[in-house]
């Protein structure tokens, strides 16, 4: 029996395909799988978090190493008010909310693990009455109350862990950022989310204690005017954290319509002993 070698055409064991085309195949695959991947995570750290007792943020709270801003008139004028509003939002009786005030010019409030809430000067001297600021306060206390920073804190992680793995074993820069851009898309989404729960419980908030819903739109009406904020608009929906500001202006209103909270009373003054203090 007589054997032959065959001869081998030429080219056979390169790809017809142009070589971009199969990276931009095998990076959109990637991609798709990160997006599914991040998303499930998330959803599962979410669910799992919430399980986390609360005593146990207020641990984890007390260990930070910074340095707490003094506790005094302004502090606890922002105190008294958020006691009122955690009331009127039926906190849970260990979800207690400690107010912490900041003399920097940062144009800005955010609520913590723990039940604390940062205020900052800068946006206490730019809300025109007492009702705005107990929008916002009321604001950042439903986030505490819906477990919004223990969850964004536990996605944050979870998510963050499994973006770095992949990441770090990509051997192209390019697409290790945009794995990374296409996790960071999957997370903001639910942060909106958050952002749109907490202007829904604030708002219930703040009729309950006013007994209407009047300077509820006061804040994002002069945010419409802070410097930059054009930018902001300007960026679209999908790529942001907080939704946008008219939107979130139209929505409030429309739900105090259909609940019959009035918009048009009078509201509360900032008292003027701590508007000097806020704007010495």
């Amino acid at each position: 029996m007589h054997y032959e070698n065959p001869k081998i055409p030429e080219g056979i064991n390169v790809t017809k395909e142009h070589p971009l085309k199969e990276f931009t195949q095998l990076l959109i695959g990637a991609l798709v799988v990160v997006v599914v991947m991040a998303t499930a995570l998330a959803l599962l750290a979410e669910h799992l978090v919430r399980y986390v007792p609360f005593e146990m943020e207020v641990e984890i709270a007390a260990k930070y190493p910074g340095k707490l801003p003094p506790r005094g008139a302004v502090t606890e004028y922002l105190q008294g008010l958020a006691d009122k509003l955690a009331a009127a939002q039926d906190l849970p009786a260990e979800m207690r909310i400690t107010v912490h005030y900041v003399d920097d010019n940062t144009v800005n409030a955010m609520a913590t693990i723990g039940g604390n809430v940062v205020f900052f000067r800068g946006l206490v001297e730019k809300l025109p009455n007492e009702n705005a600021l107990a929008m916002v306060m009321a604001h950042e206390i439903a986030h505490i109350k819906h477990r919004h920073p223990i969850v964004a804190l536990g996605r944050g992680m979870v998510v963050g862990l499994a973006l770095a793995a992949l990441t770090n074993f990509s051997g192209n820069n390019l697409a290790g950022t945009m794995l990374s851009d296409a996790g960071l898309l999957t997370v903001l989404s639910f942060n909106r989310d958050q952002e749109a729960e907490a202007d829904r419980s604030a708002l219930g908030a703040l009729a309950r204690h006013y007994g209407h819903a009047s300077g509820a739109d006061a804040f994002f009406l002069s945010a419409q005017n802070l410097p930059g904020n054009k930018l902001n608009e300007s960026t679209p929906t999908f790529l942001k954290t907080h939704p946008a500001t008219q939107d979130r202006i139209e929505k409030l209103r429309a739900l105090a319509q259909q609940n019959g909270w009035a918009l048009d009373r009078p509201t509360v003054p900032i008292p003027e002993a701590i508007q000097a203090l806020v704007r010495k």
